[in-house]
């Protein structure tokens, strides 16, 4: 398994997603837990962004299916992470956004991510 994490120019849009003290753990850095949910804002903020309305308002909503996250180093406040985010168009889904924190485009050991929509 390839443990580095793609080039930033592999993801055309990067979003800030500032760490909060709650979000640390008993061991002092950001729960699991809570990437999926940086993930997750990442995406529905560009997603909210792009058709510029309220996603929740439209008429079809994207199911999200699959999510995995691997954990190669410790991210805990007061970080401030820049998610990168890229979509890839599958034969079964409707797109796969692949996100990584932007600091791992220097060090490539923070987590990286993946959510399957249809």
């Amino acid at each position: 398994m390839d443990d580095s994490a793609p080039p930033r120019s592999a993801f055309p849009v990067l979003r800030a997603v500032p760490t909060r003290w709650a979000d640390n753990d008993h061991y002092g850095h950001v729960n699991n837990v809570v990437h999926d949910a940086m993930f997750d804002t990442t995406v529905n903020g560009y997603l909210i962004e792009a058709a510029g309305t309220d996603i929740r308002e439209l008429p079809a909503i994207g199911l999200v299916m699959e999510t995995s996250c691997r954990y190669l180093a410790p991210v805990s406040f007061p970080d401030v992470v820049h998610i990168g985010l890229a979509t890839e168009v599958s034969p079964r889904s409707f797109c796969s956004s692949r996100v990584t924190p932007a600091s791992s485009f220097a060090s490539s050991r923070h987590p990286t991510g993946r959510t399957v929509a249809v």
